[in-house]
């Protein structure tokens, strides 16, 4: 946070949230219901799209848009409900690749994209468009336009992301982690423009999978840079609740990097870029040995009820932060 106040009644002003994946979907979904229209801006993580059967897929940002027009399955939490599963199951016969699920509905997702990316169209303005066609009074993008795409270093050699996550089901041991492209690409100019605002209120880091979810974006040095430096205070909900995670494979990630599952890891990963963590109430002791401030509250989100009142939580923590 630069060194420009942000007042506390900032009801009017909008907040960026950094999202990937289930778990910082159900928070963005919070932020959703608790701002007014159109004030709620989601940056998303892109490393995890890859192409997959001619198309390009983009699974985080898909989870952001079912999640926040009500379309997700609330059982698996990524997907469409209701769907069916025609098209694997024609695919399986005719001995196509089916171990990453593509729903019928969902379908339409990804060709929709990909042929609006075919004919020179940004991921962007194709999240824009998937957006305002699906009734979303957000403003939902990838970090980035360019290609940027995260590769998990193991002891059974380099696995694209989904190989990795959904191919392996994460269980080859990680030693480390890459993400192609990063160090050229370039933030999406209407997210550069919303960190320069003097306007913005916070930036919130979702409680999503530091490695898997937040690092891709902020491997970006302009993206980095422009946190570093944005007016309003950042951040960071931990996705560590009594020394694991409640959501993939964050812990198992972090011991096998030797990082302890630890609230104080999660704050000396994103180190001088966040003025402030929220942890879980139960770790509420953890806050003696974190160099930020910390809130403590519940952080389960069970229940709407339950990502609403985190996301107020933590837009109240922002704005004790900012008037300090």
């Amino acid at each position: 946070m630069s060194e420009t106040a942000v007042t506390a009644d900032g009801a009017g002003q909008p907040v960026l949230a950094l999202c990937g994946g289930i778990g910082g979907a159900k928070l963005a979904l919070g932020l959703y219901h608790t701002l007014p229209p159109g004030r709620l801006a989601i940056a998303v993580n892109p490393g995890d799209d890859f192409e997959h059967l001619g198309l390009s897929v983009s699974p985080d940002l898909d989870t952001v848009l079912y999640t926040l027009s009500g379309l997700a399955d609330p059982v698996r939490g990524w997907g469409r409900k209701d769907e069916s599963w025609n098209f694997m199951a024609a695919l399986r016969e005719l001995g196509g690749e089916t171990w990453f699920q593509l729903g019928d509905r969902d379908l339409a997702m990804h060709v929709e994209r990909t042929r609006m990316l075919r004919a020179a169209i940004t991921l962007s303005q194709a999240v824009a468009s998937a957006a305002q066609e699906l009734g979303i009074a957000a403003q939902i993008m990838p970090a980035t336009d360019d290609r940027l795409r995260t590769v998990v270093l193991t002891d059974e050699g380099e696995l694209p992301f989904q190989s990795y996550f959904v191919e392996r089901r994460a269980a080859p041991r990680v030693r480390g982690l890459r993400y192609d492209g990063a160090e050229k690409a370039q933030p999406t100019p209407r997210l550069l423009e919303t960190l320069a605002s003097t306007k913005l209120r916070a930036v919130i880091i979702c409680p999503s999978n530091p490695y898997l979810s937040i690092d891709p974006m902020l491997a970006m040095p302009a993206l980095r840079e422009s946190i570093a430096h944005c007016a309003a205070p950042v951040i960071a909900v931990s996705p560590i609740v009594g020394g694991r995670a409640i959501k993939g494979p964050t812990a198992k990630i972090m011991t096998e990097l030797g990082v302890p599952v630890t609230n104080r890891s999660i704050a000396k990963h994103y180190g001088d870029l966040i003025d402030g963590l929220v942890v879980d109430f139960a770790d509420r002791r953890d806050a003696d040995g974190i160099d930020v401030p910390v809130c403590a509250t519940p952080t389960l989100m069970e229940s709407l009820a339950d990502r609403k009142r985190l996301a107020e939580e933590a837009i109240r923590f922002a704005d004790e932060i900012a008037s300090r």
